[in-house]
């Protein structure tokens, strides 16, 4: 079994795509034509995050507890480098953690940043990837 996808419903559909495309490198691809705007976004040829604009709140929906956050596995030092470069570069407010080793894996490092209230995005990579 495998994660397919995760899905975020957002009042600012814009900004989260500007955010997933300009700061975390995925890519807009096709979606189907669903009744509600949104956007599909690829990492590696798949759709792995759905992007769906929030309609009128109904809190009677909020189903508790929610998911917390998704993260990424960056596989590089360059590719955290370039990730960290483009947080920088963008303004965006994050901060970081790291994972002490447990074997068989190894220590890693995060970075956390808060997409919109309640929704975190992860990014995490080995932490020899992270260090200068």
């Amino acid at each position: 079994m495998q994660l397919d996808h995760a899905t975020i419903v957002t009042a600012d559909l814009d900004a989260a795509r500007r955010f997933f495309v300009d700061i975390a490198g995925l890519t807009q691809g096709a979606r189907p034509p669903f009744s509600v705007d949104g956007y599909w976004l690829y990492a590696d040829g798949r759709p792995v995050v759905h992007l769906v604009e929030a309609s009128a709140p109904d809190p009677s929906l909020r189903a508790a507890p929610r998911i917390d956050h998704i993260a990424f596995r960056l596989e590089s030092a360059a590719e955290w480098q370039a990730l960290l470069a483009r947080l920088r570069a963008s303004g965006v407010v994050y901060r970081t953690a790291q994972v002490p080793p447990m074997a068989p894996q190894e220590a890693a490092m995060q970075i956390f940043v808060a997409l919109a209230p309640g929704v975190a995005i992860e990014f995490v990579t080995a932490l020899h990837h992270a260090q200068p």
